[in-house]
């Protein structure tokens, strides 16, 4: 069986219920997750092997959150201990013209005070095939990039693919360096890339051409081809928000020659898309073990899609539900 291998933080999410903003909440859910996390939750629930490599404080939350990845069948047998706290988000969830809300509490947590030489990435990597990253680790601090860097070289010496998700968040970076100085070596390293125009822009300053959509998804994949001549994959979403409960979903990859397109879907009622983008990446490395590139993409989509009915950071949706939905079975009705 295939091992995936992933590094980031851990969070605490409190998000308000039914949809009630901040002001009025009395009470909140408590939900574990963190984008790499949710990637790995999403690859044990379609059969891979999984470690998921942090830092937790010795305490019970810490405790509840390790419960809650043994619980999906992701691996702990490398996270290491230490540190004061869990970093914490706060949701609140909107409704119709109301768009959701994020209150990142994640300072001084016991990730963002990790260091080098904390794990044993050669015994981590052991067996595994995969080792995933996202843009959201090496903005925490100094020593996140830094044991992030450290990963990805040991992974590079081992052999194995190395993908990452480098979506960007303006309220991390907060230590000195800039995105970009940080990321092009870690992207550079990269065979699988999941992009995006906003984050490409933030990181590498770099700009698609075109008139049409099409036009400018090519461009993006061939100039981030261009600037990361390592990358074999780069494949970007297609969010379009009609409401906070309405979107549409879909997405290309670029293999270096041609720029595959997925099905779009349109998607009604969202129940939470919280973890969808990372419900994709799961679902594409699964994809590309497995499957032709257009199956891959396609697969991920699908799988991505199915999450935004699905309370929670992770996608607990089965191989045999992915199936069923790119099978055009849409309907919705019960199963017996």
């Amino acid at each position: 069986m295939k091992k995936v291998v992933a590094l980031g933080e851990v969070l605490l999410r409190l998000s308000t219920k039914d949809h009630l903003k901040f002001s009025q909440a009395i009470e909140m859910n408590a939900d574990y997750g963190g984008s790499e996390l949710n990637v790995l939750t999403g690859l044990s629930n379609f059969g891979m092997k999984s470690e998921m490599i942090t830092r937790l404080p010795a305490n019970d939350i810490a405790e509840t959150a390790l419960m809650q990845m043994r619980k999906y069948n992701v691996g702990t047998n490398f996270i290491a201990k230490g540190g004061d706290r869990l970093g914490l988000y706060f949701l609140e969830k909107g409704a119709s013209v109301r768009g959701s809300k994020i209150i990142y509490d994640r300072a001084y947590s016991s990730f963002a005070h990790i260091e080098k030489g904390m794990i044993d990435w050669k015994a981590a990597f052991k067996d595994a095939t995969w080792f995933h990253w996202s843009g959201i680790t090496p903005g925490v601090s100094q020593g996140a990039a830094d044991v992030c860097m450290e990963a990805i070289e040991v992974a590079s010496e081992m052999g194995l693919t190395i993908s990452t998700d480098f979506n960007y968040r303006a309220n991390l970076w907060n230590y000195g360096k800039t995105p970009g100085e940080v990321m092009e070596k870690m992207v550079a390293k990269c065979q699988v890339i999941l992009a995006g125009d906003y984050a490409s822009k933030q990181y590498f300053d770099i700009d698609p051409e075109g008139a049409t959509e099409k036009e400018l998804q090519q461009s993006l994949c061939e100039k981030l081809k261009e600037r990361f001549p390592s990358s074999e994959k780069i494949i970007i979403t297609n969010r379009k928000n009609i409401s906070a409960m309405h979107n549409t979903w879909s997405a290309v990859l670029y293999d270096g020659k041609n720029l595959l397109e997925s099905e779009s879907y349109n998607i009604t009622d969202i129940v939470d898309r919280i973890g969808a983008g990372d419900s994709f990446m799961g679902a594409l490395i699964y994809g590309l073990n497995y499957y032709e590139d257009q199956k891959a993409l396609d697969f991920a989509v699908a799988a991505s899609c199915l999450k935004h009915t699905i309370y929670g950071d992770a996608n607990l949706v089965s191989k045999e539900d992915v199936e069923d939905l790119m099978g055009g079975n849409v309907s919705g009705r019960v199963k017996r």
